[in-house]
């Protein structure tokens, strides 16, 4: 789940100070930041790390239908720890690449990320960010990754499973056909990594940091494209 938009407020700050009277009552500021609209974004947050965080729970319920456990192959180990982090760098760096040069259909994932993903996360803080990102690294590899991948390596092979849990992983994120493709490949790299890992920590790890780096940096470092 596959740039840097700085605060609405701080962009309409110099702005406010040129305009009339008449059009602060219209309402100076953009509509994202409207104190009515905050409370609707807080219950988007809490959705969201609760349903992803509710994906651990589904994982093991479907495990045990499936006689699979989910963290079969989980254990704490700091060398791994750190490989994950190091295994999020590549992604990262792919994800920024995207937004600074977008190309072709990318550019639809950029506008998607300017107009819908960075409002909506503009005035998060880094601890906020952080669980819904940690929330979205342990459920998401629990279920694809600790469930779907080994079950179906055990039913068709290793190359049928890491192929189809991340064809499975790409149409979970169903916001685009280009998003969903960009989401497979992700799917494929974490299950790679898992496979010649060994440790589904390190792609937990891989997954929560580079979630955290990505919102991180759209929200607090990247500038939307102006163009419509």
């Amino acid at each position: 789940m596959g740039g840097s938009v700085e605060p609405p407020a701080d962009r309409c700050a110099p702005m406010m100070s040129t305009e009339s009277d008449d059009d602060a009552n219209r309402g100076g500021d953009s509509p994202s930041d409207a104190p009515e609209d905050r409370p609707a974004r807080d219950v988007v947050i809490i959705f969201a790390v609760f349903f992803e965080g509710g994906l651990a729970p589904l994982s093991l319920f479907l495990g045990w239908l499936l006689s699979r456990n989910p963290l079969e192959h989980f254990a704490w180990n700091p060398l791994d720890a750190g490989l994950g982090v190091v295994a999020a760098m590549p992604l990262l760096a792919l994800f920024i690449a995207m937004l600074r040069w977008p190309i072709g259909p990318l550019s639809r994932v950029r506008k998607f990320c300017d107009v819908e993903v960075a409002p909506l996360f503009s005035h998060r803080s880094w601890s906020e960010l952080a669980l819904i990102s940690v929330a979205a690294g342990v459920g998401e590899e629990m279920l694809f990754r600790g469930v779907a991948q080994a079950s179906l390596a055990g039913w068709l092979g290793t190359t049928w499973g890491l192929t189809l849990a991340s064809l499975l992983f790409g149409l979970f994120h169903p916001i685009s056909m280009t998003y969903m493709v960009l989401a497979a490949i992700m799917g494929f790299y974490l299950g790679a990594l898992s496979i010649s890992n060994g440790n589904l920590l390190t792609v937990m790890i891989a997954h929560a940091v580079y979630d955290l780096a990505a919102l991180g940096y759209l929200v607090k470092f990247h500038t939307a494209d102006p163009r419509p």
